[in-house]
């Protein structure tokens, strides 16, 4: 078909589109922005037909998305066409039929790529932890701002959410601002031409240093302004790549810098002085998420902001009010007995380091369930999050993993969670491996005491905040 780059809004909109995996955290915001312009949109999902949060699938038939099952019966026509993961198998029906009809494919990356680079301005995020939350608070403080952005998230932003939109991932704006996270584990942070580029990070993730140094470095360079993290030596490392320069830090050196000495930081709050280099004005910022983390996102997002031409002060403002991302240390309840339970996108050594960083700042044993998202993943990084998970907890704190998601298709299966297991445990931590999820609850339950925090860590799986809440539930009824 088309070179994607050369599609615009209006014949985007004019299109037929059929989404494999529609319900997923990427797919999901993609089809309710082609929605929200007025294209025609339908989709299948395997979690549909799998009885998976099913509650998410009867909202977009609410919304006037036609669901199908994932047989390939949903596609009818040539003039579909499939939006499929570029890792999806051939052997998958709606592949199968859309090849057989001559269906046009796009991969997901390659349609948000189109929609991001057709609008007049644009801010890109990425870094391999912390985009979701930096594309949340951008998009809201733009909103708030009244520029009326899109934006595109692989996360539920809890400021968006209503009766309507339980699953606020995405917000169509009329602005001309399109704000969206930019995924590197694929390569395809190199199809997007971005008028603002963030930085959060650079670390082993889904690919090796060497390969993430050169597709940052050449994401920043396609930028007009480049936003970066003075705190992160290999973001630093590729300063010279950019035309214009933003960076942001604790260091006072940083354009948009919080002084160390005025953090506060309370079990779901952080706040500290936001110091603007460039006019020397100071600005109190309190935010309603906790964690140095959180403060870091705050940080890029109001070094973004200032790029898109928002005064600090109001950037700042806006984000008193911004209460985060579903499954970002979203706190899903606490017992008569003090027990706590978190439900936590942290997946990579970074993201999991994070948030265990967070809970460590505050009293109380922390029980910390891992799923990993996937056996590919796990042989990549496992090493590296097992050494995470035995150092950044306390000797009486305990690990639990289950096998790793799998939900279908022909991933070697070969290494799982025993391992790192025994990797954490060789590094002197505590943890065990229990194969099923159900057997961890039983596991969990019986070990929580009064005052502990139990933190469910995992990502691909939605239903991990079913999880989450069903341990909960346990934990109150006794």
């Amino acid at each position: 078909m088309t070179n994607p780059a050369d599609l615009s809004p209006a014949s985007l909109a004019a299109k037929d589109w059929f989404f494999c995996g529609i319900g997923g955290s990427g797919m999901l915001p993609l089809a309710l922005i082609l929605k929200g312009m007025g294209a025609r949109v339908a989709g299948s999902d395997r979690s549909r037909d799998q009885g998976r949060t099913a509650e998410k699938f009867v909202w977009l038939e609410s919304l006037g998305f036609a669901l199908h099952p994932q047989d390939g019966s949903g596609l009818t026509s040539p003039d579909q066409i499939l939006v499929a993961s570029a890792a999806i198998e051939d052997t998958v029906p709606e592949v199968v039929r859309a090849n057989a009809l001559g269906c046009p494919r796009m991969s997901r990356a390659e349609l948000l790529s189109a929609l991001f680079n057709a609008a007049p301005n644009s801010i890109a995020v990425g870094g391999t932890s912390g985009k979701s939350t930096v594309t949340g608070m951008i998009g809201w403080i733009l909103t708030e701002a009244g520029r009326d952005p899109t934006i595109m998230n692989g996360a539920v932003m809890k400021n968006f959410v209503a009766p309507d939109a339980p699953f606020a991932s995405a917000r169509v704006g009329a602005g001309g601002m399109f704000v969206s996270e930019v995924d590197e584990s694929d390569g395809s942070i190199a199809l997007y031409r971005p008028t603002v580029a963030v930085l959060n990070n650079v670390s082993l993730d889904h690919k090796s240093l060497e390969e993430l140094r050169e597709l940052f470095g050449d994401f920043l360079a396609r930028a007009e302004t480049a936003v970066i993290n003075a705190e992160d030596p290999e973001s630093m490392a590729l300063i010279d790549c950019a035309k214009t320069v933003i960076t942001f830090g604790t260091s006072q050196a940083a354009t948009i810098s919080a002084d160390p000495e005025t953090v506060i930081e309370g079990p779901t709050t952080i706040s500290a002085i936001v110091a603007n280099a460039r006019d020397g004005s100071a600005h109190p910022l309190r935010l309603q998420v906790p964690g140095r983390h959180n403060l870091a996102n705050a940080l890029a997002a109001i070094a973004a902001a200032s790029a898109a031409s928002v005064p600090v002060a109001d950037a700042v403002r806006h984000l008193a009010s911004f209460t985060g991302l579903a499954r970002r240390f979203d706190i899903v309840g606490t017992t008569a007995s003090g027990i706590t339970v978190i439900d936590d996108f942290g997946h990579n050594p970074e993201k999991v380091a994070a948030t265990l960083a967070t809970l460590r700042a505050h009293p109380g044993r922390i029980i910390a369930f891992f799923q990993p998202h996937g056996y590919g993943p796990l042989r990549q990084m496992g090493a590296e999050l097992a050494e995470v998970l035995a150092t950044a907890l306390a000797p009486d704190d305990v690990t639990i993993l289950c096998d790793p998601v799998y939900f279908g298709g022909t991933v070697d299966r070969s290494v799982g969670s025993e391992r790192i297991v025994a990797l954490i445990n060789q590094h002197g931590g505590q943890a065990e491996h229990i194969a099923t999820r159900a057997d961890c609850a039983t596991c969990i339950v019986s070990l929580a005491a009064p005052g502990d925090r139990i933190v469910i860590m995992g990502a691909r799986d939605d239903t991990l905040s079913i999880f989450a809440r069903e341990i909960l539930e346990r934990l109150r009824t006794g």
